[in-house]
């Protein structure tokens, strides 16, 4: 049973990191093209909207960083400050049940990140090519 995963094992850290990093990758993108809206949301919870700029980089730059395998356990660790972050401004303390998932939700990618900051990239990944996996 070991040598399928030893086998599979680099192509299912890579569809991990794919399917953790998808969420930033396509919520950076989103901000873009709604700009106005998310500062205005942002700046509705308490958070200055002029961070937005770092905010686009963050999830699209450190999204791509980790689908990539690049400067991975960096972008990982970053990436998880900001989920745990994310969900202290943005879902902790609520009432609301839906807010209480999303906050358990962020500290689950958070975890996700965390393990990957850990372990590395991997084979197939540019810090592997690079010697730095």
């Amino acid at each position: 049973m070991n040598g399928i995963f030893e086998k599979s094992g680099p192509w299912l850290e890579l569809a991990g990191r794919i399917l953790i990093a998808w969420l930033f990758v396509t919520s950076g993108y989103g901000k873009i093209g709604g700009f106005e809206g998310t500062q205005a949301y942002m700046a509705s919870m308490g958070v200055p909207g002029a961070l937005l700029p770092l905010v686009i980089l963050a999830e699209l730059g450190g999204g791509l960083l980790i689908v990539f395998g690049l400067f991975t356990r960096y972008a990982a660790i970053a990436l998880a400050g900001f989920s745990i972050l994310a969900g202290i401004l943005f879902h902790a303390g609520s009432p609301d049940h839906m807010q209480q998932i999303m906050f358990m939700k962020n500290l689950g990618i958070a975890g996700g990140f965390l393990v990957l900051a850990a372990n590395g990239a991997g084979r197939l990944s540019l810090d592997q090519r690079r010697g730095r996996a």
